[in-house]
């Protein structure tokens, strides 16, 4: 149930990337690889998943590139989840005992709830590892 993939992790460091770029810009594949040290090759596959499912937009052109579709506040972390991982929130209980079911259904609800994060709390952890960057000089 609980396995998050590299490519999830390589999608929200995309996301991040495209949440702090200036409202409107877009960006290219190179320069948002470059930025979250994401292999090129890859970070195409995983963009082109999350645009198939609105999270992106891309714009054709010599100054096309990426941007999001809507502000990193209303996409979740399990909104990327989902998207990218096959599993992860499908009933894993394969029994029949009562007992069971309801535990494995109160471990999926909680795992579901712990997912339910806007992608704009990056902004936080970002400030956070500022500070600890600063107090450590």
């Amino acid at each position: 149930m609980i396995g998050i993939s590299t490519k999830t992790v390589y999608a929200v460091a995309a996301l991040h990337e495209l949440g702090a770029a200036p409202e409107g810009e877009v960006l290219k594949i190179k320069e948002i690889a470059k930025r979250a040290s994401i292999p090129q090759n890859f970070l195409e596959q995983i963009l082109l998943e999350l645009k198939k499912q609105g999270i992106l937009l891309s714009i054709k052109g010599a100054h096309g590139g990426y941007k999001l579709a809507k502000p990193l506040k209303d996409i979740e972390l399990k909104d990327v989840v989902m998207i990218l991982e096959s599993d992860v929130f499908t009933d894993i209980c394969k029994t029949d005992d009562p007992a069971l079911r309801l535990f494995w259904q109160d471990v999926k609800k909680n795992v579901e709830k712990a997912f339910a994060i806007p992608l704009s709390e990056l902004k936080h952890y970002q400030l956070k590892a500022a500070q600890a960057l600063n107090y450590s000089i």
